[in-house]
């Protein structure tokens, strides 16, 4: 609701997990704060049993700032975070962005102390590409050539990457540090940077599909490694994308990339995934790529997410999706599991969620026997709960790929 200072509400949750074994951790304090060293302390919260905060209630200026390319104040407000809990590392955010309307999602990770040192971990989350200015990209063809033979092209086909390498700095920076990022968080960190999530549903759809088929073809044609370099992909604008380690993604993001990001935007008679490049539109100009601001405008005006997409990369552009997404037991099945569902599928979840609920005990233990009763849907509505997810019961696309990626990351931990 708007208020006399003309802000309105947006939405804050954390979850916080230990970085060695991946278990979300319990009753830790997260105090957020307003910026600075000295800021005034405006909520102490606590972590429940799968490492979450309730959602709270943060002041952010009003939508309307973020819906107009031309304003001089900056649409969203930013928040400090501070997390403290006995064994480990004190961890501090500063900069957490929070739009009006959203939900802001924060993961922190904690690393064990080693010593009786105090320690803290700080996470800078730079400004929002579409408040600041960053380089502009450097043009490159949006078809690469692929090498024939012995080349670096192993795959016939695209694949999604369990991990990518992300280089923090310009390719030539040798000192720069490389993240290793799972796909999907790759890319809601990315949309996060890039796009915001106060924009048009189809909006954002065109953007992370233009965001998620950037990265694939960095990915399929090896371009960093086919250089000699050891990264898939750098976080500097006038490269690649922008990314920044440790922010904060928004629920709307999340959601849409958990349900496209197996999907890229290619062209007739080429196995590669479209070089997608793309800009903010306002200070910056890129006739042939997407501009950001310009896709809001088509938004507003009703185009979907396709047709704002052949706007700028031409009609015969089309969507597909990759087969194959590395670092997951079994594939969708390709068609939802619900209440009256019976099978071998049925059984893949029910023995993925009773291995997950070791961590989050939240989670109900199952009978594991193929059928998809009131139990198994309400496990699945918690999971969806914890994880964010609409909380349908239903196990869908986003739904059965979330509970996979949970369960390799459990079962990791345990054979340790």
């Amino acid at each position: 609701m708007q208020n006399q200072n003309n802000f309105q509400d947006g939405f804050l949750r954390v979850s916080v997990y230990d970085e060695t074994e991946g278990r979300p951790l319990n009753n830790v304090t997260v105090t957020v704060s307003s910026p600075g060293d000295e800021g005034e302390i405006i909520e102490n919260l606590v972590t429940d049993s799968s490492g979450n905060t309730e959602s709270i209630n943060l002041g952010a200026p009003d939508i309307a700032y973020s819906l107009e390319p031309e304003t001089e104040v900056r649409p969203y407000s930013e928040y400090d975070i501070t997390v403290n809990v006995d064994g480990f590392e004190t961890y501090r955010i500063e900069g957490v962005q929070i739009l009006p309307e959203t939900l802001a999602l924060q993961n922190v990770f904690l690393r064990r102390r080693q010593s009786s040192r105090p320690i803290e971990t700080d996470i800078f989350i730079l400004p929002h590409t579409l408040w600041e200015t960053y380089p502009p990209k450097q043009p490159e063809e949006a078809v690469k050539p692929l090498p024939e033979g012995e080349g670096f092209i192993v795959l016939p086909e695209p694949v999604i990457p369990e991990f990518i390498v992300v280089h923090d700095g310009v390719p030539s920076n040798a000192s720069a540090q490389n993240y290793y990022v799972p796909f999907k968080e790759y890319i809601k960190n990315v949309a996060s940077c890039e796009i915001y999530s106060t924009w048009p549903v189809e909006t954002l759809e065109a953007n992370i599909l233009a965001i998620i088929s950037f990265t694939l073809n960095r990915v399929y044609t090896e371009w960093y490694r086919g250089k000699g370099y050891d990264f898939t992909i750098t976080n500097s604008t006038a490269y690649d994308q922008a990314f920044v380690y440790g922010r904060n993604i928004f629920s709307e993001i999340s959601e849409i990339v958990d349900y496209l990001f197996t999907t890229y935007i290619t062209k007739p008679n080429i196995r590669q995934p479209l070089f997608t490049q793309y800009c903010n539109g306002r200070n910056v100009t890129c006739p042939g790529w997407l501009s950001q601001w310009g896709s809001k405008a088509l938004g507003d005006q009703g185009y979907d997410a396709v047709e704002i997409l052949r706007q700028y990369y031409g009609s015969e552009i089309y969507l597909t999706s990759a087969e194959t997404v590395s670092g997951v037991p079994l594939s969708y099945p390709g068609e939802s599991l619900r209440v009256g569902s019976e099978g071998s599928a049925v059984r893949t979840i029910q023995e993925q969620l009773n291995a997950i609920s070791d961590n989050y005990p939240a989670i109900s233990k199952l009978r594991v026997d193929g059928i998809y009763g009131p139990l198994t849907e309400s496990a699945v509505r918690k999971f969806q709960e914890i994880f964010d997810l609409p909380q349908s019961g239903v196990v869908d696309f986003g739904t059965w790929y979330q509970i996979s990626n949970i369960y390799v990351a459990v079962e990791r931990l345990a054979a340790r």
